[in-house]
């Protein structure tokens, strides 16, 4: 497999330094306390926000404190798009609180700073286009503000895989570099309601006869009610072996009085990779859960976590957040969200990029587009548990939707035939 070029653009080791007549009343070094933020900004990219702490050194000696921006992701069209220009960054440097009054920023415009950007090369080799303490705005005064960053770009790596149709259509997956689609994972989805399974033990194995999970104990019935339950999708490598699994393990439920799905009941996938040399033995790789947010903003909340060795019971969580239900949004896993963790058995997460999942809103069609970053693919299954997550995810969608609503014929169960292996 060949990855595509991505190029991650980074803001780093933001800190600014006010001359003490300038200082906001109250501010403080340390960057919680700190009312001064950055909005960084590139043509035909979305903005991006950061938190400014201030620093009391002088010269150019480094910052006593700092901060980071999101940064941003270029993909191979942006590469395209913009090879051969000159990129321009604009950091525009505020004091006050961030947010909006009637909107306009509430915080008082401080000084921009304008950064020029070559990404030529930058899909290749790491580039350093600042470093250091810059004046804020235009002329000689030696006692303007000053901003300090580190303007960097590194090479991103991903492979990128598209859905053929929906997960629930049991799509064939394709890689995508440049303009060739090639096949490489297929995908059965089915809606086995007959499952009687809440939740899985760390002691359990996968009945490739009758196609069911078996308990090895015994453990609670399900809840009479309303349910959408059993939905699992299996992922298959060319040769027809299965490399990943998303088994709805916690029924997708309505809040008592309610036709939502709720926070404290939510519904819950298991994401599972083979384990040992039978295709019948199965270890649990990550948990995802998801439900549906009240609020102003009608969203899927969703929380992942990996499953530790140790059991079910020990999940590291890596990602949590809420998307639009009505706009749909984007799964990620980045270094805004996990840290210094082990996501397979040989790589580990640095603060960099690890997947992104393309989520269409409800009611809308959808065929996840998934990003997953090179250093975590060590073999075609490590990319297959990341397909499995994203069909999981684009399920949940469905699966969080009110229960007045009908869903459409693929996700309901067929007596005929409950099985998918």
């Amino acid at each position: 497999m060949d990855p595509c070029p991505f190029v991650r653009l980074m803001v780093d080791s933001l800190a600014l330094n006010l001359p003490q007549a300038t200082r906001p009343a109250g501010a403080a070094v340390h960057p919680s306390a700190t009312p001064c933020f950055c909005k960084i900004s590139i043509k035909n990219f979305p903005s991006q926000t950061a938190l400014l702490p201030l620093s009391s050194v002088s010269g150019d000696s480094p910052p006593d404190s700092a901060a980071s921006s999101a940064g941003f992701h270029l993909d191979p069209s942006s590469l395209r798009r913009l090879s051969g220009k000159p990129v321009v960054m604009c950091l525009s440097v505020f004091a006050g609180r961030m947010g909006h009054t009637c909107g306009v920023n509430s915080g008082k415009l401080l000084g921009r700073v304008r950064i020029t950007v070559s990404i030529d090369g930058a899909e290749s080799k790491p580039k350093v286009f600042q470093n250091g303490w810059v004046k804020l705005g235009k002329g000689e005064d030696k006692i303007s503000a000053r901003l300090h960053l580190v303007v960097r770009s590194e090479p991103d790596p991903r492979f990128v895989f598209q859905f053929g149709s929906e997960p629930e259509c049991s799509p064939v997956v394709f890689q995508i570099q440049g303009n060739i689609r090639q096949p490489v994972f297929s995908c059965k989805f089915s809606a086995d309601r007959n499952s009687r399974t809440r939740s899985l033990p760390s002691d359990f194995s996968f009945n490739s006869t009758k196609g069911k999970w078996m308990r090895t104990f015994s453990g609670e019935r399900e809840k009479p009610g309303r349910e959408r339950k059993g939905w699992m999708i299996m992922v298959y490598d060319l040769s027809g072996s299965p490399v990943a699994a998303a088994s709805m393990i916690t029924p997708f439920v309505p809040s008592p009085g309610t036709d939502r799905v709720s926070r404290s009941n939510p519904g819950a996938w298991l994401i599972l990779r083979p384990h040992g040399f039978s295709v019948s033995s199965w270890k649990p790789w990550g948990r995802l859960e998801a439900w549906r947010e009240r609020g102003p903003i009608d969203g899927l909340g969703y929380k992942f976590e990996l499953v530790a060795d140790t059991g079910l019971a020990t999940g590291i969580p890596i990602a949590e957040a809420t998307m639009s239900v009505k706009k749909g949004g984007q799964f990620c896993i980045d270094r805004k969200t996990v840290r210094d963790l082990t996501i397979n058995s040989k790589s580990t997460v640095k603060g960099s990029f690890v997947m992104a999942s393309s989520v269409e809103g409800e009611g809308k069609v959808s065929k996840p587009i998934v990003q997953v970053g090179v250093q975590h693919v060590t073999c075609m299954a490590d990319a297959a548990l990341f397909v499995a997550l994203s069909a999981a995810i684009d399920l949940s969608m469905d699966a969080c939707r009110h229960f007045t609503q009908k869903l459409r014929r693929e996700l309901c169960h067929d007596e005929h035939d409950s099985s998918f292996l």
